[in-house]
C-alpha cells in the first residue's frame, strides 16, 4: 500500500475543514435543518475524522469548531470517553449527576 500524497492530504484537511465548519454553521445558525442534510454532514465529517488526517490538522479542527469536537468524541467515547472535555467540566458533570440521583432517591417512597 503506498503512502497517501500530499495532494490528497491537503484535500483531506480542508475537506475535514470545510465539513467541520459546515457543520458548525448548521448548529449555530438556529433556524430549521435539513435532517437528511445534517446527518450526510456528520456522516461525512465521521469518515474524514476516522480516516488518515495529520495530527496537527485533527488538532486544529477540534480547537476550531466544538461541533466537530462532539462527533469525535461520539466516534471515540467507547475507547477515550469525553477526551476533549476539560477535566473541569468533566468533574462538573458528575459531580452535578450525583446531585441529581441523590435528590431523586430521596423524593421516592422507600418500599417496605
Amino acid at each position: 500500500m503506498s503512502s497517501p500524497s500530499v495532494e490528497s492530504i491537503r484535500e483531506s484537511v480542508q475537506t475535514t475543514f470545510w465539513l467541520a465548519h459546515l457543520l458548525e454553521y448548521m448548529e449555530q445558525r438556529g433556524g430549521a435543518v435539513d435532517a437528511q442534510g445534517y446527518r450526510d454532514v456528520v456522516t461525512r465529517l465521521q469518515e474524514r475524522l476516522l480516516g488518515p488526517l495529520p495530527d496537527a490538522a485533527l488538532a486544529a479542527v477540534l480547537r476550531t469548531y466544538p461541533s466537530a469536537v462532539e462527533v469525535f468524541e461520539n466516534l471515540h467515547y467507547a475507547h477515550a470517553g469525553l477526551s476533549c472535555a476539560s477535566l473541569e467540566c468533566t468533574v462538573l458533570s458528575e459531580v452535578l449527576a450525583a446531585r441529581l440521583i441523590g435528590r431523586v432517591s430521596e423524593r421516592r417512597p422507600h418500599r417496605h
